[in-house]
C-alpha cells in the first residue's frame, strides 16, 4: 500500500496544516471498491495542540452546515479514532476549510477526514503506518455517509487509482494510471445526500447484474495495466448502482450521450452523485468532453455547473505546513 506524504514533525511542532483531494468513488463499474484522487478542489484541516479533548475551533466554506461538535463531525470523528489508536491522551484543536462543496459526490466527507488525521499524526509526530490513517479516517466516513466504504477514503490518503480489495482491516491496491488518462468532473448546482442514495440500492443484487459488474470490473482494471483505452471504455458500465440513482439527476441520460459524442471513454456518476464524471484518453479531449458535459449540464438542469479537468493525482493527504513554538 502506498505511503501517505505526512513526513515527521519534532516535539516542537504545535501547528499542523494538511490538505486532502477530491476524489470520484465508484468509476462506474467499481462499487464501494475504486476510486481515484483529483489535483483539485479540496479541504485543509489545521490542527494544533491543546491540553486535552478534540474541539472544532472553526469551519469555513460550509455555510455553517456542518456540526461544530467533535462526535457529530467527521473530522472529530477521525481524529477521536486515531487519538484512541495511539493511546494519546492529550488534545487537539481543528480548524477546516471546505474547498468541496457538500453532497456532491467529490468525496467532502472524506478529504475532511484524510486532512484530519493525516494533519494530526504530523502533529504527534507519530508516523502510523497508512492503514491505521485509513482506518481512523473511515470512522468520519462512517458518520458521514452512513457506511465505511473506502473508495473515498483511501484514494485521499494514497492518491493515485486505488482498488479497495477489503475496507476493513484496509488491503488498498494502487493501480496503474495509462499515460494520458484524464478526468473531467462536472458539480451542477444540486446537492444529493449519499444516506439517502445508498437507501436507493437496497441490500440485494440480481445475478445476472452482479455478473456484468465483476466482468466489467475485471476488464476496467486489465485495461488500466495494458493501457488499453478501448477496453476502458467498453467497461465503463454500472450495472448495480446508476440505474436506481440516475432518476435523482436530471437530463442524465443526454448529459452521458453529450459525454459520449464529445469523445470520453465512459461517463457515469461519481459516488453517489449529483457530480458526474468522464474518463477520456487524452487532455485534448477531455477539454472537449468537458465543455459539452458543461453545456448540457446547464440545459438539462441549469444553474452554473462547475468543471474540472485533472489527470489522477498521483498524491494523497498531505502536509502543507508546519509551524513550532
Amino acid at each position: 500500500m502506498t505511503s501517505v506524504t505526512a513526513g515527521g514533525p519534532t516535539g516542537r511542532t504545535t501547528t499542523v496544516t494538511a490538505f486532502a483531494p477530491a476524489t470520484v468513488s465508484n468509476v462506474a463499474c467499481g462499487f464501494d471498491v475504486l476510486g481515484f484522487a483529483l489535483h483539485e478542489p479540496g479541504d485543509e484541516v489545521t490542527a494544533r495542540i491543546i491540553p486535552a479533548g478534540v474541539q472544532i475551533e472553526s469551519i469555513s466554506g460550509d455555510n455553517g452546515r456542518i456540526p461544530r461538535e467533535a462526535a457529530r463531525n467527521t473530522a472529530g470523528v477521525a481524529v477521536l479514532a486515531l487519538l484512541a489508536k495511539l493511546g494519546h491522551r492529550g488534545g487537539v484543536a481543528l480548524s477546516i476549510r471546505k474547498g468541496l462543496p457538500l453532497s456532491s459526490g467529490l468525496g467532502g466527507s472524506a478529504a475532511s477526514a484524510a486532512a484530519a488525521v493525516v494533519a494530526v499524526d504530523a502533529l504527534l509526530g507519530s508516523s502510523a503506518p497508512v492503514e491505521t490513517l485509513i482506518a481512523c479516517a473511515l470512522e468520519g466516513e462512517r458518520l458521514g455517509a452512513g457506511s465505511a466504504h473506502a473508495d473515498n477514503i483511501a484514494p485521499a490518503i494514497c492518491g493515485g487509482f486505488v482498488l479497495v480489495r477489503r475496507a476493513s482491516p484496509p488491503d488498498v491496491v494502487r493501480l496503474p494510471v495509462p499515460r494520458g488518462l484524464t478526468a473531467v468532473v462536472v458539480h451542477p448546482e444540486i446537492e444529493i445526500e449519499t444516506a439517502r442514495a445508498r437507501a436507493l440500492l437496497g441490500d440485494t443484487v440480481a445475478l445476472a447484474d452482479a455478473v456484468k459488474q465483476w466482468a466489467n470490473l475485471g476488464a476496467l482494471i486489465h485495461g488500466l495495466h495494458t493501457s488499453d483505452f478501448a477496453l476502458i471504455g467498453r467497461s465503463l458500465e454500472d450495472t448495480i448502482a446508476e440505474p436506481k440513482r440516475a432518476p435523482l439527476l436530471p437530463g442524465f441520460a443526454m448529459i452521458k450521450r453529450a459525454a459520449a459524442e464529445a469523445g470520453a471513454l465512459g461517463c457515469s456518476l461519481s459516488g453517489s452523485g449529483p457530480s458526474l464524471f468522464a474518463l477520456c484518453s487524452s487532455a485534448a479531449i477531455a477539454r472537449r468532453v468537458a465543455e459539452a458535459m458543461t453545456s448540457a449540464v446547464r440545459t438539462q438542469i441549469g444553474g452554473e455547473p462547475q468543471t474540472y479537468v485533472s489527470e489522477v493525482a498521483p498524491r494523497g493527504a498531505r502536509v502543507l505546513s508546519t509551524c513550532g513554538s
